[in-house]
């Protein structure tokens, strides 16, 4: 993997190459630094474009750093512990049940319930990991009654919602009329989560961010400007870091 000096710092990036790019752009994320370049693209024209950009690449790095230190952190997945939920920082209400498997429900916070001879080793790795589907789940049926509720009153169909991991933004419309949404918006308030479904259902009529674009958007949510500046403003709480103990001592 190429690496990028910024003086005595290195930092990994990857190139991807492609024949639907016309001009290098770059894209950076807490867990990736990735320069989308032509199929042609030299080696002496990526280098051109770091240097050109060092300084947004050094800007955008400290942003991004100071947002990862201020995400949510969980240590355990205990009863009282906390994670991000519509928005909010939502408590954990852990119980054992005599089921096989770790059950999630939600009501004034989340009530885990999990196998009684659960070994504790495996407790925390295992409701994580049942919390996560959960939530992908959760954030799947609200975009699809999203969808229905503009689709039909705009005349917006998409062909399919899919819920994904994406490292570098929030959602995304192919020219399949596919719509592709990042999952981690199930920790973004309800409405702000309904602008990024209206988002990308408007790029079926606009594909670009042209006036006309911005004008269908707010027809359909006139406030799409405050929910925009939230997801703009609180996406470090879109996610929560785990906290392993560190065993060393």
């Amino acid at each position: 993997m190429p690496v990028f000096r910024i003086g005595e710092r290195e930092i990994e990036y990857t190139v991807r190459r492609s024949a639907r790019a016309s001009k290098a752009n770059l894209s950076v994320t807490p867990q990736a630094f990735e320069l989308l370049v032509p199929e042609s693209a030299t080696d002496a024209q990526i280098n051109a474009v770091l240097e050109r950009r060092r300084g947004w690449i050094i800007e955008t790095l400290q942003h991004m750093e100071v947002r990862a230190r201020a995400q949510p952190r969980v240590y355990q997945f205990v009863t009282g512990a906390k994670v991000p939920y519509r928005g909010r920082m939502t408590k954990l209400h852990v119980e054992p049940f005599d089921g096989a498997l770790v059950e999630i429900s939600f009501r004034n916070g989340f009530r885990i319930q999990t196998p009684r001879d659960l070994a504790p080793a495996s407790a925390d790795s295992l409701i994580e990991s049942a919390l996560r589907l959960w939530l992908r789940r959760r954030i799947r049926d609200d975009a699809h009654e999203f969808a229905r509720r503009h689709g039909d009153r705009h005349g917006l169909k998409p062909r399919g919602i899919v819920i994904k991991d994406q490292k570098h933004m929030w959602g995304s419309c192919g020219q399949d009329r596919q719509i592709n949404l990042n999952w981690h918006l199930i920790y973004a308030p309800k409405p702000v989560l309904e602008y990024a479904v209206v988002h990308e259902m408007c790029h079926l009529k606009h594909r670009n961010h042209e006036s006309e674009f911005w004008d269908l958007v707010g027809r359909i949510l006139p406030d799409w400007k405050e929910r925009k500046a939230w997801l703009d403003t609180n996406e470090h709480m879109l996610g929560w870091e785990k906290i392993v103990p560190d065993k060393t001592d």
